[in-house]
């Protein structure tokens, strides 16, 4: 199992091609006379279901001449002569076959994907035919319009979503990267594929009456960051959320503004001007993600402090602890205070409990409210 899990990609493009990897050969364990003779029963058996065996491979017998036992031909060697055999001794002959009958297709069809391809066995593997035939067309589509400027959902390929793609994007960059013959891949996705890039979103509230005069009175604001950026609001303080019920449930402060749910595309927030004007407040989910957040939007606002994001407020919360799905795999965050580093550290060690997280939501919306009020005077 374990050389087949390492050689299954470099199979699929070799497959028996390469003399030195083919035959594999297993030495059989073949019982001694001392053995054979205690155990007369089991070794007959084992005779017997070698002679009876019809498996994949080869078997090879040879004579063994003992003392007593006299002469016996036994099953000394199986020789494994390609990929599929391999897969049919450890049950992976659907996986192997259906791996390779689309890599030889894909290949057929755009040969400079060769090495690429076998690269994402899985993929070959276990994608359902619909998932494999849309990424088939997907490409097909890009490579006949390198520079259609239209948006993902606009292409007409069938079944495409933008969930679908989402989760797809460094499959088929590299895959597109490689049909090109580029040398290397090109950070940015839509660039790749010219395509036009859907406008990011941010929403806000505008807390303060005085800044509402600003935007018609509108409170609750979503608009993208390059009209965001214009807007140049006079603001004193700026809180930046994860959750949105947490976001909504804010109430009048005055010259602020709270952001909410950017997770990890808090790299906007540097995108507006007027953000830097004001102080920033960063209240996140208390885990290892929070704080590797927080470590960004410090790297892009270094004025920002953290609020309910400390070892006591985990620690006066600890019936509400939830269960981090997996940690962040940041060793260090350079941008973290000495205080946040250390709970980060401890985050990691499972130093409390394995994978402890307080989520922001659960923390009591008056406990919290009275610190957020406070910490604006």
């Amino acid at each position: 199992m374990t050389r087949y899990r390492n050689q299954r990609r470099s199979w699929l493009t070799e497959g028996t091609s390469a003399v030195d990897s083919w035959p594999i050969v297993f030495r059989l364990d073949c019982p001694t006379e001392e053995d054979a003779r205690r155990q007369a029963d089991v070794f007959g058996a084992w005779i017997g279901a070698w002679r009876e065996w019809r498996g994949a491979g080869e078997v090879l017998w040879g004579e063994r001449r003992w003392r007593i036992l006299g002469t016996h031909s036994v099953p000394e060697v199986l020789r494994i002569h390609s990929p599929k055999e391999v897969a049919i001794w450890i049950d992976e002959e659907s996986r192997w076959c259906r791996a390779q009958d689309r890599y030889e297709h894909m290949v057929a069809r755009w040969p400079l994907l060769r090495p690429t391809l076998s690269r994402h066995f899985d993929v070959l593997a276990d994608y359902e035919t619909h998932h494999f035939q849309r990424l088939e067309a997907m490409l097909a589509w890009l490579e006949a319009n390198p520079r259609s400027n239209l948006y993902p959902r606009q292409l007409p390929v069938i079944g495409l979503d933008s969930k679908w793609l989402e989760t797809r994007t460094g499959l088929i960059g590299g895959l597109l990267t490689a049909l090109r013959g580029s040398a290397t891949e090109q950070a940015d996705f839509y660039e790749l594929c010219g395509l036009r890039r859907p406008p990011q979103l941010m929403r806000l509230l505008i807390l303060d009456e005085s800044l509402r005069a600003h935007t018609g009175s509108i409170r609750d604001l979503s608009a993208p960051v390059t009209e965001l950026a214009g807007l140049n609001l006079p603001v004193s303080r700026i809180y930046i959320v994860e959750n949105l019920q947490t976001a909504l449930a804010f109430g009048e402060l005055q010259g602020a503004v709270v952001f909410m749910r950017l997770g990890y595309g808090v790299e906007a927030l540097a995108r507006l001007p007027w953000v830097n004007r004001g102080e920033c407040v960063y209240w996140g989910d208390l885990d290892t993600h929070g704080l590797r957040i927080l470590s960004r939007v410090r790297a892009l606002l270094p004025r920002v402090r953290s609020i309910l994001m400390d070892e006591q407020t985990l620690l006066n919360h600890r019936a509400l602890w939830g269960e981090e799905t997996e940690q962040s795999s940041e060793m260090v965050l350079p941008a973290l205070t000495g205080d946040e580093q250390l709970l980060y550290r401890r985050l990691k060690q499972h130093h409390w409990r394995v994978n402890v997280r307080l989520e922001q939501e659960r923390i009591p919306w008056g406990y919290a409210w009275k610190i957020l009020q406070d910490s604006a005077t």
